[in-house]
């Protein structure tokens, strides 16, 4: 069996990106890397393309070209995208109240919420109080009951409280009432974004994509994950009445996109965590976002929003969830000191184990890396990070 000394990487760069492809080696000899893909497109030009390593840990098989994994909390961008064209389109204002366009999710003093602030985990709506699992969410009409009954934490754009998986399930049930076909975040990602963009990216799974396509997880197990996480988000993750907890740990947790048979769920929308996806299909989007979206229909007056700095609730940048600062604009991820990625008009956002994927405007930048060797902690990955320099130490 190939070990990750011995791994030869595959694709291909433009001659000013080598310095890329030597920093994904390096990921392999010298940072623990078992399998993963980075793409970069630049200026509206594919200049990275790369793959290598195992796909499948228990078996050997080699991660191919067209290799998907999952992403986890990397699907919040990509579904951030289909309500910023609803935006571009003139479906959606956001800073409209919710209600406006989904009148019962006023109930239960939700009704001065804006759609800028659901977006931007400002909504105190971060955990469920109802049993939310597999059959409910396969459910929209079930789980969009619960969402109607839901009540907030504390007043909205007060505080910073990350939607670990609730935030994906409000904007699919938004979208679907704001679009003219009334479609659901996956339908339409499928239908105006990764069709038109010929992307191999997935919100909802679909049946007939094979195992054989797919990345299964390399976990790095609990006492070693656990570790890696700060100190006051480890005891609020431990707390069983914590905001963390409730958010991330349990209800439905981060287990729900998973599949003993087939890796990963099929035909489940969990347009928070269940993504499934290319490295080249994340930097193809994100790239296409950073030059003005042309292709999608992208507003200018859109990609403005989407440039300009995270708007901080009254009380701060503070996460109730994270415990810790994190700035959130739009569905999307803004650069701060804790996760500095790209210039300060970027937008994306990180998965769980270490994949990134974001645009940068500025400089006409889309960027995708995925692995399936799941690090460790909320700071950025060391994989992510060497790529990431190296890209730098060419455009800037």
């Amino acid at each position: 069996m190939t070990t990750p000394n011995q791994v030869t990487v595959q694709g291909e760069t433009a001659p000013e990106f080598a310095c890329v492809k030597a920093a994904f080696e390096q990921n392999f000899s010298q940072r623990g890397e078992l399998g993963g893909a980075c793409s970069v497109y630049y200026k509206g030009r594919k200049v990275v393309d790369l793959w290598g390593g195992i796909r499948d840990a228990k078996s050997g098989a080699p991660w191919e070209r067209d290799t998907m994994v999952i992403v986890f909390s990397l699907t919040k961008g990509m579904s951030a995208m289909t309500l910023a064209l609803a935006h571009s389109r003139g479906w959606l204002d956001y800073d409209a109240h919710v209600a406006e366009y989904w009148p019962e999710f006023a109930r239960n003093g939700k009704a001065e919420i804006t759609v800028r602030q659901l977006l931007s985990h400002q909504a105190g709506l971060h955990a469920f109080h109802e049993k939310i699992n597999r059959d409910r969410i396969a459910d929209k009409h079930q789980l969009e009951d619960i969402l109607m009954r839901e009540t907030p934490q504390w007043p909205s754009g007060t505080r910073n409280a990350y939607h670990f998986m609730s935030l994906g399930f409000y904007e699919s049930a938004l979208l679907r009432r704001v679009d003219p076909a009334g479609r659901n975040l996956a339908r339409f990602f499928a239908e105006e974004i990764a069709a038109p963009l010929d992307l191999d990216f997935h919100i909802a799974l679909p049946e007939d994509v094979p195992n054989e396509r797919l990345a299964p997880l390399t976990m790095a197990g609990l006492f070693k994950s656990i570790l890696g996480y700060p100190l006051p988000m480890i005891l609020t993750m431990l707390n069983p009445w914590s905001a963390g907890f409730r958010a991330c740990i349990v209800n439905p947790g981060s287990g729900v996109v998973m599949d003993e048979d087939r890796v990963f769920a099929r035909n489940l929308e969990v347009p928070s965590g269940g993504g499934v996806g290319t490295a080249r299909a994340i930097a193809r989007a994100y790239g296409v976002f950073a030059t003005g979206g042309a292709e999608l229909g992208l507003s200018p007056e859109t990609l403005a929003e989407l440039i300009a700095p995270a708007i901080a609730p009254t009380k701060g940048f503070f996460d109730e969830v994270l415990r810790d600062d994190a700035h959130y604009a739009l569905g999307f991820m803004k650069p701060f000191e804790g996760l500095s990625f790209g210039h300060p008009g970027a937008f994306g956002t990180p998965g769980a184990g270490g994949s990134l994927g974001y645009a940068d405007p500025e400089i006409g930048l889309g960027y995708g890396y995925v692995t399936n060797r799941i690090g460790t902690g909320v700071d950025a990955d060391p994989r992510d990070v060497a790529l990431r320099e190296a890209i730098a130490s060419v455009t800037g």
